[in-house]
């Protein structure tokens, strides 16, 4: 009975462990890697892709195949025993052995192979460039969940200096100094301010919901580990777009998927040139058959069935050149379009590259303007703090209105949500320079 009780309380001890778990930021990315449809998708076509390559090295083989067949004919037919046409039943088959091998057809099967390998190394760039793109994703997710819980706090401490102010107001109306309304109107902006908290509550968990989705976790128990981002340096990591841009050319996986198209573009011409090219192939067959009549007279037998066999077996080798003289210019138009393609996966390349180029020229200056917002919040959170300091010290000794003190409070207010979204806007978007930089670390 005790050691049930042990057992019992070890099971509901880790159960609470597990329900107070709170996901880091690279745990949330690795269960989203882990859990997303499109990249599991994706790595089914990674798989596919892998057939392929074993399909294109099975070219290089030669194909074998057995036959067999049997007969049973009725009336007039070939005695094997006797070898003169009678009118009997008799039974007959035969069994063979044929392959071929494929000697020389202009290196399709090997520009196939390789092709083929090719189509791998695309998979795997057209997975890490979504792998990169959800990861981008539950960053800003995390993000906006560090976000709301410091708009909460924000918001927590706002009602806790009214629900004070509230107690101060009513030591003033006791003692005769302000009259009954102003105690009203405190108590009304710690309404306010209350219902201010379970609005910043909602947001917070509508932010950990939408990221639970996003990773596919239960949202019961939910949350994540704070990031201590600090303040955050307004010194820009990287003095202008074209170093990033330079630094992407040599990570971002659908450069190197663009690139890889052209190559393959290239192998695709050589495949429909070899139509101009002679085939040349081998072939081997071995052979026998056997047969046994049904009706023999009294007195005469069948020859066994491996007599028989080796009696009447045979074997052949044999070559085939086929020489294309003329097949309607359909692999000269062919070519062509082969070429014609690969002159347009040229200019998806280049497309590519224009594309990436002005994104990073836009988060460039995304991260400038956001550096100088923040620091313009900073400026004015300072100047707000220390006017709210000396407006409270002002209405505590009653030389200043509580409108007065609340127009005062709700702009120290607005200076703090303004410094929060500053903050984690720059933040977030300095990580997406890292992210086409290739130097974002997920900790």
């Amino acid at each position: 009975m005790k050691t049930k009780f042990i057992l019992a309380v070890a099971v509901f001890t880790s159960l609470a462990i597990f329900s107070q778990k709170k996901w880091t930021l690279k745990e949330c990315v690795d269960q989203a890697l882990e859990r997303n449809i499109s990249i599991q998708q994706n790595k089914l076509n990674l798989q596919s892709a892998e057939k392929d390559v074993a399909i294109a090295k099975g070219n290089f083989l030669p194909n074998l195949n057995g036959n067999t067949g049997g007969n049973l004919n009725f009336g007039s037919g070939f005695d094997p025993v006797t070898n003169n046409r009678v009118s009997t039943s008799f039974f007959g088959g035969s069994l063979g052995l044929n392959a071929g091998y494929t000697i020389f057809n202009g290196y399709r099967n090997t520009n196939t192979y390789k092709q083929a390998q090719l189509g791998v190394a695309s998979s795997k760039y057209d997975l890490q460039k979504i792998e990169n793109d959800i990861s981008l994703f539950v960053v800003n997710g995390y993000l906006n969940v560090l976000f709301a819980k410091e708009n909460l706090n924000v918001a927590k401490v706002q009602y806790e200096i009214s629900a004070n102010q509230i107690e101060a107001a009513k030591s003033r109306f006791q003692a005769g100094v302000v009259a009954k309304g102003e105690v009203l109107n405190t108590q009304s902006t710690a309404a306010a301010n209350l219902q201010s908290v379970i609005a910043q509550e909602n947001v917070l968990n509508l932010a950990l919901l939408n990221l639970a989705q996003t990773i596919q976790v239960p949202i019961d128990n939910f949350d994540v580990v704070s990031i201590e981002l600090g303040t955050p340096s307004v010194n820009l990591l990287y003095t202008n777009s074209d170093l990033i841009f330079e630094k992407s050319l040599i990570n971002r996986p659908e450069i190197e998927r663009a690139i890889l198209a052209i190559e393959s573009a290239d192998l695709s011409i050589e495949i429909a040139k070899s139509n101009f090219s002679p085939t040349v192939s081998a072939s081997l067959g071995v052979s026998t058959n056997y047969g046994f009549n049904l009706n023999l007279p009294t007195g005469l037998s069948n020859t066994n069935l491996l007599t028989q066999m080796n009696d009447n077996f045979g074997y052949g080798l044999g070559f085939n050149v086929s020489v294309p003289i003329f097949n309607r210019f359909q692999t000269k138009n062919n070519v062509a379009k082969s070429k014609i393609n690969k002159e347009i996966v040229i200019t998806r390349l280049e497309s590519e590259k224009i594309q990436l180029k002005q994104t990073i020229e836009q988060a460039f200056l995304d991260v400038k303007a956001a550096a100088k917002s923040y620091q313009a919040a900073k400026i004015s959170l300072a100047a707000q703090q220390e006017a709210f300091k000396n407006s409270q010290q002002r209405y505590n000794f009653g030389d200043m209105t509580l409108f007065d003190f609340d127009q005062v409070r709700t702009r120290l207010v607005n200076a703090e949500g303004a410094m929060i979204r500053s903050k984690y806007d720059y933040v977030f978007k300095t990580k997406v320079l890292q992210f086409y930089s290739g130097e974002l670390v997920l900790e």
